[in-house]
């Protein structure tokens, strides 16, 4: 049998989703309480691996068991009190032993929140990235919708990055004004680039210290030269929100 998790982190203290060799991830602990749980090795596979200092809301994870003994509903609790606080389990349903989590993945949706004040505010440090210089808001609105569609996205990719192809589509990018002093950036897309939403996020930065014009976004796009764009957000700022599926059975 194949279980569906959607899990929460906050990932200050571990070095990214995937498991490594010589620091902790967010894997590596929810696998060792898995393994608690049942009595057998556990391995998860991820819809997302995100970075080091990069959060989740709505990670999806699977893993198979023989011998499910504890219900479903009751399987999220059970979970939970071999966790630390900062991962949670929210939820647990059956899958077709066929189904990925990754490549199943219909899209995903992330957040990028900016703290835009004279001032750092403490309580916002871990979740957010302090920016203190004045933003144009209807110019940030402008540039997020310049990503909207498929395109090559060459130019939004950090060095490194694996993908056989740097063709993805945005199927919504906006920017919405929390309050005076709160930024955030929703992006949902059919996959996204190493690296790609900070790199984003920082282009649409840019665009609200006048660095980069809205309509040049296209241009930028085009380019595929990853030197146009904008600069790679640090990772607190940035939120798995949500993977949608078109089917788990």
């Amino acid at each position: 049998m194949q279980i569906l998790l959607s899990v929460s982190y906050d990932g200050t203290n571990y070095a990214g989703w995937q498991r490594q060799s010589n620091a902790l991830a967010v894997q590596e602990v929810l696998e060792i309480a898995l393994s608690k749980v049942y009595g057998v090795d556990i391995v998860v596979r991820a819809a997302s691996r995100t970075d080091a200092g990069v959060h989740a809301l709505g990670q999806k994870v699977c893993f198979s068991i023989e011998k499910p003994h504890i219900p479903l509903d009751k399987l999220p609790v059970v979970i939970n009190s071999f966790l630390p606080s900062d991962i949670a389990v929210k939820s647990a349903e059956v899958v077709s032993d066929d189904f990925n989590p990754r490549f199943n993945a219909l899209y995903k949706t992330y957040s990028y929140t900016i703290y835009n004040s004279k001032t750092p505010n403490p309580l916002y440090s871990r979740y957010s990235t302090f920016i203190p210089q004045n933003l144009d808001f209807l110019a940030m609105q402008e540039a997020a919708s310049a990503f909207i569609g498929k395109h090559d996205f060459a130019a939004f990719c950090a060095a490194h990055g694996s993908a056989k192809t740097s063709v993805r589509e945005i199927y919504a990018c906006s920017t919405k004004k929390k309050s005076n002093e709160i930024f955030t950036l929703l992006i949902t897309g059919n996959g996204f680039l190493y690296n790609m939403v900070r790199i984003i996020t920082g282009t649409v930065l840019f665009s609200g210290l006048k660095k980069i014009a809205p309509l040049d976004i296209p241009l930028i796009i085009a380019s595929k030269d990853r030197k146009k764009a904008g600069k790679t957000m640090p990772p607190q700022g940035l939120v798995l929100e949500h993977v949608e599926y078109w089917t788990k059975y």
